[in-house]
């Protein structure tokens, strides 16, 4: 968007290439330039109306929605420079001209906030500043490495979020947890799941009566004394899902910060386990244009990888009792 000035209202109607995305992203992406924090500041004060009602910054537009976008007052003179996102440098598993697959790391954000100024979605539209469209199909937790999904189309964002809403995605991922598995070498759960937010302010999930349904399949891939490794195949995609369902379990994942056990989290620490053991290994999907069945794999990072091997000897040198 051009520095005008003292800019008047604008009303847009939202079509359907427009549609299902959530407002706060498509101010966001219509307003360029103007900083994150205004436009949270207009939705949290209510001067963008949708149908001539106030909405959160999580509201998804639908066809025909009539958005209005306040006046903005900006200096007609020169502009301060904008920071620009460092180089990505996510790897890149899969990429054609409707889907990006990247292999995160742990430690990055999938977006921005809370503090974090550029999560991958940001940093990967300033990497591909030519791309009229990049919206992530799915999130993983910041301390979670491993595959994840962009769409560079509308439509195949669509499709995506039907597949996985219908369970037609297929996602694995390997795990490391306090103990020895006990549960059948193959074991569905399904738990009760719900969100609330702690006094600090913090995010939580927790197992509850009347909470939001969730499914998982765990198997066990082998035992290394203390620790059990195990592939979870998700059913249903809830917000900490793997994390919560395996601690309720008493199987708390190692490393993990929210619900893991932080005795043995600063104990792994010095044994070089820095961050939770959670890895997104596989993805399986039909392709949103082709049809084609497109099945991906990232492999364990260094990090994990290294940590494996320590604790597998440290396994077989254990005295048989």
């Amino acid at each position: 968007m051009k520095d005008l000035g003292n800019a008047p209202a604008a009303l847009v109607v939202i079509d359907d290439a427009q549609a299902t995305q959530r407002v706060d992203n498509f101010l966001l992406r219509t307003l360029k330039g103007v900083p994150r924090s205004h436009v949270y500041r207009l939705l949290r004060g209510g001067e963008v109306r949708v149908n001539s009602r106030r909405v959160a910054a999580t509201y998804r537009l639908q066809p025909g929605d009539r958005v209005r976008i306040p006046p903005l007052r900006r200096p007609t003179g020169a502009r301060r420079p904008v920071p620009t996102a460092p180089d990505p440098g996510f790897p890149t598993v899969f990429e054609d001209d409707a889907l990006l697959v990247i292999d995160k790391p742990a430690g990055v954000a999938v977006h921005g906030g809370s503090g974090v100024s550029f999560g991958v979605i940001e940093r990967l539209r300033a990497a591909h500043p030519q791309a009229r469209f990049l919206e992530l199909a799915h999130r993983l937790d910041r301390e979670t490495s491993g595959l994840l999904v962009l769409a560079k189309k509308r439509s195949a964002l669509v499709r995506l979020h039907a597949a996985l809403r219908e369970g037609r995605v297929t996602k694995r991922y390997w795990t490391l947890v306090k103990g020895a598995w006990t549960r059948p070498p193959s074991s569905e759960v399904a738990l009760p799941l719900r969100k609330h937010v702690t006094a600090a302010g913090e995010r939580r999930v927790s197992v509850e009566r009347g909470g939001l349904a969730s499914r998982s399949r765990f198997r066990l891939i082998r035992r290394l004394g203390e620790f059990s490794l195990l592939e979870a195949t998700l059913e249903t995609g809830r917000t900490h899902q793997i994390r919560v369902q395996l601690a309720h379990l008493g199987f708390p994942i190692a490393g993990d910060d929210k619900y893991g056990d932080f005795e043995l989290n600063r104990q792994l620490a010095k044994r070089g386990l820095k961050r939770m053991f959670l890895h997104a290994a596989e993805l399986a999907f039909d392709h949103p244009q082709t049809g084609a069945r497109i099945a991906l794999e990232a492999p364990l990072p260094a990090d994990l990888a290294g940590f494996l091997d320590r604790a597998q000897v440290s396994a077989a040198d254990a005295p048989t009792v």
